[in-house]
């Protein structure tokens, strides 16, 4: 069983020998990937959440007047959304491989702007859903394919709070969607076309125009990318982020491992123990890994913790104030997280201040009590989400078992929102009280699935250690001599630990 052998050049052989050198490399990258691909991808996400949004205003305009909608055909259009975003969350992060997510993500990103632009011309109800159905499908593989893409920018300790940032965005859509709906809006009559009609199109032409850009400066790796010097494009492509499956996680071992203890004795930064690994340097596609990602443990513990937290009143939220301390609480504890490289306690922290809200508005007695738990169920709510994602480049390992593990847990929580159109009915306002009670019911459920997930990650941490674990190598040499597998054998190897 042979891999090929890293070849890296003198200069960074060099860099690699030196801490001080090292560090300042590393930083010197980071600020640069932060500056050129983080806007990029947030630009992305306002587009994605503005022309997702903007029917409501629409609404307001007098679509539903024009096309002739009645009854409760205007939200069976926005739960139709739902469907495809959903379904194409799985295939959407596979293909993103093979396409290169600096093609994929601006292609699928104009494919929407085109959708949004021809929902200006609908005429009749089936025509809008089936605008929104597209715009579904289109959308759907947009969160996932932009977390993956992460995954291969940064070390997992780095993750979250890009993850973060780049979440947080959503809340400039609201601002922003609605200042730029009030000025097209205005448009009403312009080339006989209703001012809704108007809101479409131009958004959807500006999206199509943002997609351009985006096609032509989002780097496709660190390797390629045009603004990193030759030897920080060899840096980030061939050893900083390369999968960590491939390099069994030298530099980041937990303590206790054989490969902390040589870090400790050595004066040499663990980086340079990496060089020595052999490596496969492409990961071939195998339906074997993507069963692995789909049915893993950690996927399972992540889907269900996650999709059972995910706020109900969600889409109301995303326009009022309360989102702003939210947006605040979501970036503070993803760079707590990445500093103290734990996740778990992170998320049931955010689900106890979401649980706390929800039980508030239960027994509230009037708008203000109400309103007040709304900043509680926004901040725990969306600061769950950073910390459930960035638990999967810690815990799972491949790129095809981290892209089936990500969407998975994407579509699993979008689901949440899916079934929230149901619990949250007109007949129970003011006070929503059965609506809130599902949710907190969920919420508490995956307080205790992800408590389960933490126990189970220390109970094979000290397997691991004890050397109960041993048999993965010798199964996983099996697979391979049997031509089953060409995976690196990543967090099956003993020496892997899950960080808590």
């Amino acid at each position: 069983m042979t891999t090929p052998q890293l070849q890296l050049s003198t200069q960074l052989q060099d860099t690699l020998s030196d801490r001080s050198r090292y560090d300042a490399m590393t930083k010197r990258l980071l600020w640069k990937l932060d500056l050129h691909v983080l806007p990029l991808l947030i630009v992305l996400w306002v587009a994605c959440f503005t022309d997702r949004s903007n029917i409501s205003n629409a609404k307001i305009a007098g679509l539903d007047r024009d096309i002739h909608l009645t009854g409760d055909q205007f939200n069976v259009s926005l739960i139709v959304f739902y469907v495809p975003f959903i379904l194409i969350e799985i295939p959407s992060n596979l293909l993103l491989k093979k396409l290169q997510a600096n093609r994929m993500l601006p292609l699928i990103m104009l494919l929407w702007g085109l959708v949004t632009c021809f929902t200006g011309f609908v005429q009749s109800y089936s025509g809008l859903l089936t605008t929104r159905f597209f715009l579904g499908l289109c959308e759907g593989g947009l969160f996932p394919g932009v977390v993956l893409y992460l995954m291969t920018l940064y070390k997992p300790q780095e993750l979250q709070k890009r993850i973060a940032v780049y979440f947080a965005s959503a809340s400039l859509s609201g601002a922003f969607g609605g200042l730029l709906a009030s000025f097209i809006l205005k448009m009403d009559g312009v080339g006989g076309l209703a001012g809704w009609r108007w809101l479409f199109i131009l958004e959807g032409l500006v999206t199509a125009l943002l997609a351009v850009i985006t096609w032509v400066f989002l780097p496709a790796d660190g390797a390629t990318a045009w603004f990193l010097t030759s030897e920080e494009r060899e840096f980030a492509g061939t050893l900083r982020v390369k999968d960590d499956a491939q390099f069994i996680r030298l530099s980041e071992s937990q303590p206790g491992s054989e490969c902390a203890r040589k870090d400790k004795d050595s004066d040499k930064a663990s980086q340079t123990e990496v060089v020595q690994l052999s490596v496969q340097e492409i990961e071939h596609f195998e339906w074997r890994e993507v069963i692995r990602g789909l049915t893993d443990v950690q996927t399972i513990y992540y889907s269900r913790s996650q999709g059972l937290g995910y706020s109900g009143s969600e889409a109301q939220l995303r326009t009022s104030p309360p989102f702003a301390p939210a947006a605040a609480l979501t970036i503070f504890i993803a760079f707590l997280s990445d500093r103290m490289r734990i996740r778990g306690p992170f998320f049931l922290l955010s689900l106890t201040i979401a649980i706390a809200g929800y039980t508030i508005a239960i027994v509230a007695k009037d708008n203000s009590q109400r309103y007040a738990a709304l900043f509680l169920i926004a901040s725990g709510s969306w600061s769950s989400v950073p910390t459930a994602l960035a638990m999967i480049p810690n815990n799972v390992l491949g790129h095809y078992k981290r892209a089936a593990a990500s969407a998975l847990v994407l579509s699993v929580s979008y689901f949440g929102a899916f079934i929230a159109t149901f619990i949250y009915t007109p007949d129970q306002a003011p006070g929503y009280v059965r609506g809130h009670t599902i949710a907190v019911s969920f919420l508490a459920a995956g307080w205790l699935v992800m408590t389960g997930n933490m126990l189970y990650c220390v109970m094979e941490n000290k397997a691991r250690a004890s050397g109960r674990r041993q048999a993965n190598i010798t199964k996983y040499e099996a697979l391979w001599n049997a031509g089953k597998t060409r995976a690196s054998i990543g967090d099956r190897h003993p020496d892997f630990r899950f960080t808590l």
